[in-house]
């Protein structure tokens, strides 16, 4: 978009020893691909599989950011009350 604005995503990914992943990006789809084949964050390589547990489309990369370290904030209960199986 020209004026800057665009759509971003915000996600929670639930890891094969089950923790629970944050992260943002602009192509949702093309992000978890790539978390599936072992080149998305350090922190989710050695515990595949991942699979998706939440996610929010927000107005840009900004507000991605400000509710991506806000949910790192998180304690683990707090974040699965964010997914929609809650657990």
């Amino acid at each position: 978009m020209a004026d800057g604005a665009s759509r971003a995503f915000v996600y929670l990914l639930r890891c094969r020893d089950g923790s629970l992943y944050a992260g943002w990006t602009t192509d949702l789809a093309q992000r978890l691909r790539a978390h599936a084949e072992g080149r998305g964050a350090r922190y989710t390589r050695s515990r595949l599989p991942v699979a998706l547990a939440a996610s929010w489309e927000v107005p840009g990369r900004q507000e991605a950011l400000r509710l991506e370290a806000r949910i790192k904030r998180m304690k683990r209960r707090e974040k699965l009350a964010l997914c929609p199986s809650g657990d």
